[in-house]
């Protein structure tokens, strides 16, 4: 059960849109927690929290300037090494408007307010899945199982400005980006971050350990 807006609790719903992408084969190779947890929906309004805590997190020199420049744009990748050891939190709301959901990431920092990092994931596009990360930017998700663990990759980057829609040239895109998520028994779940270009080697990665939200 799940606390809305208007001070009631509601149950969520069953949701098909990720079994969908990835076909009931794949959605059948997913430990049960995993399927539980990509498997409800929240009704509209309400939210789901997962609280965590950063476990690593590094960066080469390339990963330090580009998460820094993307600062800019609201700091779609963190950013402050000074996380790893301290709380984060992850938010998503179901948004009822776009049929998509909105995720907030939350991470504490040494000093000063915890980075936050805004999002929306829309089951729309050529591969089924993008996230939009602000100032028109996106990028489109290719959804797989591997090693029972749900992946999240990069297919292309691209811009919406005006009703047009232009992808990012391979050579000026940041690199692939992968983002799983790992079942660790117990309520417990691994998020993984990798980004990694093909000349630069490993930007950034980070993975952060969550507890299952509770009634």
């Amino acid at each position: 059960m799940h606390y809305d807006d208007e001070n009631q609790f509601e149950e969520p719903v069953k949701d098909e849109r990720f079994s969908t992408l990835l076909g009931a084969e794949q959605w059948r190779r997913l430990p049960d927690p995993i399927r539980h947890r990509f498997g409800k929906r929240v009704r509209g309004g309400a939210s789901i929290a997962y609280q965590g805590t950063i476990e690593q997190m590094e960066m080469n020199w390339a990963g330090k300037l580009l998460a820094h420049a993307t600062r800019i744009i609201g700091a779609p990748l963190p950013f402050d090494l000074s996380c790893v050891g301290r709380s984060a939190v992850v938010v998503v709301t179901e948004d009822s408007a776009g049929q998509g959901q909105f995720w907030i990431r939350q991470y504490g920092r040494r000093s000063g307010f915890p980075q936050m990092v805004h999002s929306s994931k829309r089951f729309a596009g050529p591969t089924g899945l993008e996230e939009y990360i602000g100032y028109g930017i996106g990028i489109a998700l290719r959804v797989e199982v591997s090693n029972a663990a749900l992946l999240f990759k990069s297919d292309h980057y691209f811009i919406s400005a005006l009703g047009w829609r232009i992808r990012f040239p391979r050579l000026f895109s940041p690199g692939a980006l992968t983002i799983g998520h790992h079942d660790l028994g117990g309520g417990k779940f691994r998020f993984s971050l990798r980004l990694q270009n093909r000349l630069l080697g490993t930007l950034l990665s980070q993975d952060a350990i969550f507890q299952d939200a509770t009634p």
